[in-house]
């Protein structure tokens, strides 16, 4: 298979093979390697009628020196613990998920796009309830399934700012339910939402807090960070999944001898900050031109003129530069083949 490395998109492209874990009997089996991207799935499998399931999303880069790195997948196991225990799910344990993961870029490491693209290979691991139950219980049996897929920038442009829309009529997620846990249901109650500000020119809605409406939750499926007075500044709320890359940013942001703050957020103070940008794994950091207050008539402006500000430079290229392997990683987050 030819691949444009330069101009890959952020989509599925077939891979060679996954790795695929089964809980039966009050345990985990041995990972499987599978060349198919299919499966056989009960049809009262509760992950089809009852929602149990949960993913993440890592990557792995390939460095100037020719090694694969992976980025933080110790993390990413914790949150899919965290995950089932919102679902009831059974959890897999951490070093069988670190297994699959090494496993499976192993096996598909032709996949990984070169040093000079800019490019990564996407790992997605998934966990569900595959056995069969008809009244609303836990399942007795899971599936963990790791597939890879190469890609290119989240949004098309890579790293530029884009414009994010408030509107009151959506929520993400309620003040004590699902918010904090990566689970598909989050996801498919944002597709309207996202849809919509879509067709108005957006690259993403931008959520208010449930209950009141007051304070910033999460720009679509990212987390969201304010830059002012050398301060980075996040919302703290029930309601947000804990990004992995917002927290590496946390840290980058101290040592580059910035305050770090975790707190509420007023949707008034979007008017305070000089910077602005929304971080997850698929963009790391999108910088925020402008976010405009659909319901008030306001427009909050980080970027008049269309470049990310200097802050938000500083600290993505910093973290890639981590990822890639061009800057040491002091922090034991890099995991090399």
């Amino acid at each position: 298979m030819e691949i444009d490395w330069e101009n890959l998109g952020f989509g599925y492209i077939k891979t060679d093979f996954n790795i695929r874990c089964n809980y039966k009997n009050g345990s985990w089996g041995e990972l499987e390697v599978h060349d198919t991207e299919y499966l056989n799935l009960h049809i009262s499998a509760t992950a089809l009628h009852y929602g149990q399931e949960s993913f993440e999303g890592l990557k792995a880069f390939k460095g100037k020196d020719g090694k694969t790195r992976i980025f933080r997948m110790h993390a990413n196991a914790l949150r899919m613990q965290d995950s089932s225990k919102g679902t009831m799910m059974a959890q897999v344990p951490v070093e069988v998920f670190e297994e699959a993961v090494l496993k499976v870029v192993k096996l598909n490491e032709r996949f990984v796009p070169p040093y000079e693209s800019g490019a990564a290979l996407y790992i997605r691991p998934v966990l569900f309830g595959s056995g069969p139950q008809i009244g609303v219980k836990p399942s007795e049996e899971y599936m963990f399934i790791v597939f890879v897929t190469p890609v290119g920038p989240y949004f098309k442009g890579g790293f530029q700012t884009t414009p994010f829309v408030i509107m009151r009529e959506f929520d993400r997620s309620a003040p004590l339910g699902m918010g904090k846990f990566k689970v598909g249901g989050n996801y498919a109650a944002s597709l309207v939402a996202g849809q919509r500000a879509h067709e108005l020119g957006y690259s993403n809605i931008f959520y208010l807090d449930a209950k009141e409406k007051k304070y910033i939750d999460e720009c679509g499926a990212a987390n969201f960070f304010g830059i002012k007075n050398n301060t980075y500044i996040t919302p703290k709320s029930q309601s947000i999944l804990p990004s992995i890359t917002n927290s590496s940013l946390m840290i980058l942001a101290q040592e580059l001898g910035m305050k770090v703050e975790t707190r509420h957020v007023p949707v008034e103070e979007l008017a305070t900050f000089a910077e602005a940008g929304a971080c997850g794994t698929a963009a790391v950091i999108s910088p925020i031109e402008r976010i405009d207050d659909y319901d008030e008539n306001i427009s909050y402006i980080f970027a008049k003129d269309g470049k990310p500000g200097p802050v938000c430079d500083k600290l993505y290229h910093k973290l890639r530069a981590i990822q890639y392997g061009d800057e040491a990683d002091t922090h034991g987050w890099v995991t090399i083949l």
